[in-house]
């Protein structure tokens, strides 16, 4: 037997996982400041309910995770958290209501390639609104990008854009309909290539040179120049993706989150269930070149999957928790070794350290007990190497007299503390006042 972790599935030690652990909590916080709601749903899904809403070619139909049961039906492990959410909605429609916040923080898997930042198994973090269609609730969403990646103090910019405005401006230069998912595909690299690279990709679909020098001349174009070149425009998508856009960002300015939202107009998010405003995350000094969060609207996914002849609009945002995690494990602050605040070093007296150790957690403080008969010198050691910052050596004559001293590994200095005042204990710990 060779003992080891499948491709694309990871362990995480206590160092790191405190970090993935601490993120969470973060945003957990964030999430209910703003009235959301956590749900779960289950990995295991029914085949065709994760399959449903895809054509036979689907790439996605590859990376589903197939199994059955002893009742040999097919099954599948979920591949994201939206298709559940989905199912979620239609199980427990008479039973919420509408409009519906979530979030959830939970494992996916995918078989597909393994490679830098796509992995099999990982843990995905979403945030959905099902039952608002104004701007309101999307830019309620871009204040909570901005909110949680300050509180983790990363420096962000949010780009937003409009897949209905992409769609207008693509058939304003006559691409055919059923080239123009995939002209959108490359436009979404326009950042990313030069200008002859896409104009080759674009050529690529039979597209003349003609279009291409139109196409790319719109998609250089502010929102506000867009706004004057087609205030008299019949094209439908051009004037319902202006009207979007134009209602959030008088959001935008309104709320000054200008400083970190731009209008990007060649953003696509690359999902075709996207029907309106879509945003990407980005850290702002460039520490890492993707995205790290993205979303945005897509009112039909929820109301085509359940069909019941009520429509659905949603919208949403997710976390790219791996590519946060990346921009945080340096921090120095959040890379200690252990969360132990004492550490108790019984001298004869293990009934007692226990029992001490009992009483401190009372006070909501974390405590560790030396169990292995060590000399103090190593146990003292091993505090160092774990950066634990309080140790009590617990003796016979610290139980008779009923006082013990709390020794500051960093400080080294030491407080004495009575059996009877272990609240001194804490507000040592917890840095507030007291008496040395």
């Amino acid at each position: 037997m060779i003992i080891q972790n499948v491709k694309g599935g990871y362990d995480f030690l206590p160092k790191q996982q405190k970090i993935r652990n601490y993120i969470n909590g973060v945003l957990k916080e964030t999430f209910e400041n703003y009235g959301y709601k956590p749900i779960e749903t289950p990995i295991l899904c029914y085949f065709d309910m994760l399959a449903g809403k895809y054509d036979e070619n689907n790439d996605i139909l590859n990376e589903i995770y197939k199994l059955t049961d002893q009742g040999n039906r097919k099954l599948g492990l979920r591949y994201d958290l939206t298709v559940p959410f989905a199912k979620f909605i239609a199980l427990n429609k008479n039973e919420i209501k509408l409009p519906f916040k979530r979030y959830e923080i939970n494992k996916v898997f995918r078989d597909g390639p393994v490679k830098v930042g796509r992995d099999r198994e990982f843990t995905q973090c979403d945030v959905d609104v099902v039952g608002l269609e104004d701007q309101m609730i999307e830019v309620e969403l871009l204040s909570l990008y901005v909110k949680a990646f300050t509180k983790l103090n990363i420096e962000i910019i949010i780009k937003f854009n409009s897949r209905n405005l992409m769609k207008g401006l693509i058939k304003e230069v006559n691409v055919k309909e059923e080239l123009i998912p995939s002209t959108i595909t490359i436009l979404d690299k326009l950042d990313k290539y030069t200008k002859e690279e896409l104009t080759n990709e674009l050529m690529t679909l039979d597209l003349n040179k003609k279009q291409i020098k139109s196409l790319l001349n719109y998609f250089t174009l502010s929102l506000e120049e867009l706004n004057n070149k087609f205030k008299e425009t019949s094209n439908e998508y051009i004037i319902k993706g202006l009207e979007e856009l134009n209602n959030l960002n008088k959001y935008i300015k309104y709320l000054k989150l200008d400083e970190y939202c731009v209008f990007t107009s060649s953003l696509a998010r690359g999902q075709d269930y996207y029907t309106g405003n879509v945003f990407e995350v980005y850290e702002k000094n460039g520490k890492l070149k993707g995205a790290i969060g993205g979303g945005g609207r897509y009112d039909k996914m929820i109301t085509e999957f359940i069909d019941d002849g009520t429509v659905y609009p949603a919208v949403g945002i997710s976390f790219g928790l791996t590519s946060i995690y990346e921009l945080l494990k340096e921090d120095e602050s959040l890379n200690k070794n252990s969360n132990i605040d004492i550490y108790i070093i019984p001298l004869n007296t293990k009934y007692e350290s226990l029992e001490l150790a009992s009483k401190l957690r009372d006070y909501n403080i974390n405590i560790d007990i030396e169990m292995e008969d060590k000399k103090i010198k190593k146990s003292l050691d091993y505090c160092n190497k774990e950066e634990i910052p309080y140790v009590i050596i617990l003796g016979e004559d610290e139980i008779n007299n009923k006082v013990f001293k709390l020794k500051d590994m960093n400080k080294k200095i030491e407080y004495e503390i009575k059996m009877d005042g272990l609240e001194k204990v804490q507000r040592i710990i917890k840095n507030l006042t007291f008496e040395k």
